[in-house]
């Protein structure tokens, strides 16, 4: 079932979508003779080494233990001898820890989890651990830790699983083709979700640009669930945004400070859904991922499978290497993607792309005084004034930029995209978001350390 819905988010932009790759098949990646594989390739606490060097290793065995409520387990995505636990370069410039893995070249699997054929009829306690033993994070950049979503905090309900297949990041086609050559494992992974949430209300929600694929869900949902129904949506970037999505599927609006739980939602990305399915249908965890390789320098730009800890110089080779001159290389998309500033940096778990800018598609800040013009104001789909805070920021007020709501800032990009001073005011953002948050945690920890030591004390008056 089709469902078109008439509402729309505040603000947006509608920038050039350049979705070159969007008819290029999925292609598996061949097999490396060596993978550098992050601990830390999700939102949370590293995940915890359970193997050391010149241990041997099968794919899909668990080499990262989940460290913390919100941390994930991570899976070796070969076989082979583990050269080191060591560290490398993440895709945000930081070190991370990570395994080294050299491959045997046999890619010999480890035992699946317990494979759960029968999961209609399986206890959703069961399905909610499968999703914690797989190592599931969320595929469309945030990598937060599907378990940890998928379970509804004391005092919430949830009544409505929407599934993000926007794609609404201009160059990405990733999504568009998994949702095209695995609609099946796609809504399984979907209808378990629904399952673990015990929700009937689940709508998949797809930008009108990808009809093929609001046409092929729209076909094959009713053999999978009844209740699964498809909406096409406007074209309008960050469509794909959680609290923007919310809104344009249910026309709830999730409040400031708030989480999608607080207007009894829950957003799950398409390539979570299909890892979710192969999770709990095939045993298998998730190490590996679908990458778009694109951009005016890429000979060939297309969509592979890779696994994680594939060096990013390995996937720009097999899309056919680099013709021209780069001006830039950026993990994700060019709106809310990071400059990555080398090609060692491995594939995680949320790398959704791999965009290579030609030199004169580099836009280059130039910090004029803000024009009072009010477009980013317009942009904003946060309703937050940029231009102000901005302004704040760059003073150093970052108290006043708490007051004038910028920690609701998501960070989409709008507001820098369309202004035509070339302000900087998504980095001003950033910036602001950073000091805040830093003074909360400090502010936190203080307040901690005066109850332990009150506590301290009145145990003392005790004795």
């Amino acid at each position: 079932m089709t469902l078109n819905h008439i509402f729309h988010f505040y603000g947006g932009v509608h920038p050039r979508e350049a979705k070159v790759s969007s008819k290029a098949a999925i292609v598996a990646a061949p097999l490396l003779e060596q993978y550098t594989v992050p601990l830390a390739m999700h939102i949370g606490a590293p995940a915890t080494p359970v193997v050391k060097a010149g241990d041997m290793v099968k794919r899909g065995q668990l080499i990262g233990q989940a460290s913390g409520f919100v941390s994930a387990n991570i899976h070796s995505p070969t076989s082979g001898k583990v050269k080191a636990v060591d560290f490398c370069l993440g895709a945000v410039g930081t070190q991370l820890p990570c395994v080294v893995i050299e491959s045997d070249g046999e890619d010999t699997p480890a035992d699946p989890l317990p494979p759960m054929a029968d999961w209609q009829d399986t206890d959703p306690n069961q399905l909610l651990k499968r999703v914690g033993e797989a190592g599931i994070v969320g595929m469309g950049g945030a990598a937060f830790p599907t378990q940890v979503k998928l379970s509804i905090p004391p005092g919430k309900s949830i009544d409505t699983l929407i599934i993000n297949g926007v794609e609404c990041e201009p160059c990405l086609t990733a999504d568009h083709r998994l949702m095209l050559e695995a609609p099946q494992k796609v809504l399984q992974g979907v209808a378990i979700a629904a399952r673990i949430l015990n929700v009937t209300n689940i709508v998949i929600a797809i930008e009108n640009n990808k009809a093929d694929a609001i046409k092929q869900l729209s076909k094959s949902a009713p053999t999978v669930d009844s209740n699964i129904r498809v909406a096409a949506l406007q074209v309008c970037y960050p469509q794909g945004s959680e609290k923007q999505l919310i809104y344009t599927a249910t026309k709830r609006q999730v409040p400031s400070g708030g989480l999608p739980a607080d207007v009894h939602c829950v957003v799950m990305n398409v390539g979570s859904a299909f890892a979710l399915s192969e999770a709990v249908i095939d045993g298998k965890p998730l190490y590996e991922r679908v990458t778009t390789v694109t951009g005016t320098p890429i000979a060939s730009p297309g969509n592979w499978r890779f696994r994680v800890g594939t060096p990013f110089a390995e996937a720009i080779k097999l899309a056919g290497g680099i013709q021209g001159k780069v001006g830039k290389l950026i993990s994700g998309g060019p709106m809310m993607g990071m400059t990555v500033y080398s090609q060692a940096v491995p594939i995680v778990k949320s790398t959704s792309g791999i965009l290579l800018l030609a030199p004169e598609e580099v836009f280059q800040y130039t910090s004029k005084a803000c024009l009072r013009c009010g477009r980013c104001n317009d942009a904003c789909p946060m309703q937050l004034m940029p231009g102000i805070l901005s302004t704040q920021i760059e003073n150093e007020r970052f108290d006043d930029a708490q007051n004038w709501n910028v920690m609701d800032c998501i960070e989409c990009g709008c507001c820098a995209f369309i202004c035509p001073a070339g302000r900087p005011l998504v980095q001003h953002m950033r910036r602001a978001k950073a000091e805040v948050g830093a003074k909360l945690r400090a502010q936190k920890a203080a307040a901690q350390k005066a109850a332990e030591a009150k506590s301290s004390e009145a145990k003392q008056e005790t004795k």
